[in-house]
């Protein structure tokens, strides 16, 4: 799970630190607003969506701030402004507070994303960015698991105490991970020339968007395991619910235990867009699993199927995950990585907003229909990644980055 000593290895356990405390609060969050708290799980769901709207919104200002004020100080001051938000949960008794916390943690969040991509960047060479990010992706589920086991026993003991301490290991874990970020070294931030044109260049590059939105399309598989697959359990096939729960560790595990072996065969924008290519049929292969498993079988063969393709699942989110970290980094300038990670970033709130309601409604309301239907736009938006990739490329005014590079990208000529 570990990469080389140096900048690469303390970012992956900042990653860890952080994450241990996320999957304790992801596991107990909604049963404490709803059961402690007492709000209800309409106004807990909209709470969230409008949280994770601002908060995509803030990415691309916040990433802006760490281009022209520096990465590290601006990923100290969010991962503290993150640690706050969570530590204010511990007091909150009423709506109107929890949504200004959970605006502000989803804002801080956002923005601490795009200014430790920067971070990355500024720290690590072109050629070795998407190996250290599958190595803190691996960290990142490693620490889910230790953390959702720890939140499991919050949840068996059942008392208000025990949410609370969940609140207050995530908090510290931010702290933790704030103060793991400052031993890094200071990337210093980009001046930006007189004429260098808008401040926020990336809300005006059309090519960037549409990779974005792709990307956003493909990321509609994060709420599978955790909503879609375990409403389909529940209603083709109850007696297998407990199977949902053990998917999800499948999957954890096996992104934690083989991410930074699928994405080695990533090293620039062509392996990247046919990574992300492949993603996309074995997604849409997953999906027509899924749907098989609305057949009249045997118990035993419906499980043997359902894990089947949680574990084709597995493969593509990996594929796409490599592929997406490459072509997000290497399509962003030097001197905007900041923004541009920010605004690629945006793909994944896009994609907690509106999949569970787009997965609910095709998959769960219009079941085998739904499955293909999902498979084939997966299918569509990794074959369509290669011409975006193509676009953008050409419309770049410097010369991208070879496989093996390892230095900054130089200015195009000619």
């Amino acid at each position: 799970m570990m990469p080389r000593a140096g900048a690469p290895r303390v970012l992956t356990v900042a990653q860890l630190s952080n994450s241990v405390g996320d999957g304790a609060y992801y596991t107990c969050s909604a049963l404490y607003f709803t059961q402690v708290v007492g709000l209800s799980p309409a106004r807990l769901g909209v709470g969230l969506t409008v949280a994770w709207a601002v908060g995509s919104l803030a990415g691309v200002p916040l990433g802006h701030l760490a281009d022209r004020r520096g990465p590290r100080g601006t990923a100290v001051l969010l991962a503290l402004a993150t640690a706050v938000a969570v530590a204010s949960f511990l007091v909150i008794r009423s709506y109107a507070p929890f949504l200004i916390a959970v605006c502000l943690y989803a804002t801080a969040q956002s923005g601490l994303a795009a200014a430790r991509q920067a971070l990355l960047a500024g720290l690590v060479a072109p050629a070795e960015r998407t190996g250290v990010l599958a190595h803190l992706q691996a960290a990142l589920n490693a620490g889910l698991a230790v953390g959702a086991a720890l939140g499991g026993l919050a949840l068996a003991h059942g008392s208000r105490g025990g949410y609370l301490a969940v609140f207050a290991v995530d908090a510290l874990s931010f702290v933790v991970c704030a103060a793991l970020t400052l031993r890094l070294p200071a990337v210093a931030p980009v001046a930006r020339p007189v004429d260098d044109g808008p401040a926020l260049a990336v809300l005006r590059d059309r090519p960037y968007a549409l990779v974005t939105l792709l990307n956003a399309v493909l990321l509609l598989r994060m709420p599978l395991l955790s909503l879609a697959v375990p409403l389909w359990i529940v209603r083709r096939a109850p007696q297998l619910t407990w199977l949902a729960s053990a998917l999800f560790v499948l999957n954890t595990l096996g992104v934690a235990l083989f991410q930074v072996r699928t994405a080695r065969s990533v090293t620039g924008l062509r392996s990247a867009a046919r990574a992300v290519r492949v993603a996309g049929a074995v997604l849409l292969a997953s999906c027509a699993v899924f749907a098989l498993s609305a057949a009249d079988l045997p118990l035993w063969a419906t499980a043997t199927v359902l894990v089947a393709a949680s574990v084709l699942l597995l493969i593509g989110e990996m594929k796409q995950s490599a592929g997406s970290w490459q072509i997000g980094f290497d399509l962003a300038p030097d001197d905007r990585m900041g923004q541009y990670q920010g605004f690629f970033a945006t793909s994944v709130a896009a994609a907690r907003t509106l999949g569970p309601l787009l997965l609910t409604t095709t998959v769960v309301s219009w079941g085998v229909p739904g499955w293909l239907l999902l498979g084939a736009v997966f299918l569509t938006a990794g074959h369509a990644m290669g011409p975006a990739v193509r676009w953008a490329r050409r419309d770049r005014p410097y010369a991208l980055p070879e496989p093996g590079a390892a230095g900054p990208r130089a200015a195009a000529t000619g």
